[in-house]
């Protein structure tokens, strides 16, 4: 595949087994159980389409809107509810999808919201993880890929909105290499 922009450092290949291999794990963990599969719009767009396909098993699809960015590179440490779900949670198995974890702030803001909606179970899958960027504890029960703390685009992850579309994941270079400050 020709380079559209930035350096690979996960290829759409290696997504694609992953993602596969997640499906068949969160179909196995939630065989019987009445999941519901929370996407987090946008970054998470492209790795949730192709999550809910590898997983194998009856679900519900409902998706989240929050944001902690602008236009830059480096969040504000706040997050804001910008779309929230259109059905109840309570009494479901909640498993949220998101594209990214690092400072682990979005996530926490996220299961507290969730939590008080009483699902029977509420758990996190993200594609990436920087664990170097953590400031706050979260539990991830299923990781994609950790990677360096390097600012990514690709596969739904973006900057100034663009770049959502490349079919892989880039470290996003165009002269500019700081370290990427997200939630």
């Amino acid at each position: 595949m020709e380079r559209i922009f930035g350096r690979p450092i996960v290829t759409q290949e290696q997504m694609r087994t992953r993602i596969r291999e997640l499906g068949r794990q969160i179909a196995s963990d939630y065989a019987g159980k009445d999941l519901v599969l929370v996407g987090v719009l946008k970054g998470a767009y492209a790795f949730y389409a192709d999550l809910a396909r590898a997983i194998r098993i009856p679900m519900r699809v409902e998706f989240i809107v929050v944001t902690s960015y602008g236009a830059g590179k480096k969040s504000s440490g706040k997050v804001k509810l910008v779309s929230d779900l259109t059905e109840p949670i309570a009494g479901k198995d909640v498993l949220l999808v998101e594209d990214i974890v690092d400072s682990g702030l979005t996530v926490q803001y996220l299961m507290k919201t969730l939590s008080r909606r009483k699902p029977r179970s509420l758990k996190v899958c993200t594609l990436l993880s920087k664990p170097d960027r953590r400031t706050v504890e979260v539990d991830l029960e299923y990781v994609g890929f950790k990677i360096p703390n390097k600012f990514v685009v690709g596969y739904g992850l973006d900057y100034r909105q663009e770049y959502r579309n490349l079919p892989y994941l880039a470290a996003l270079d165009q002269g500019d290499e700081q370290e990427q400050e997200s939630a």
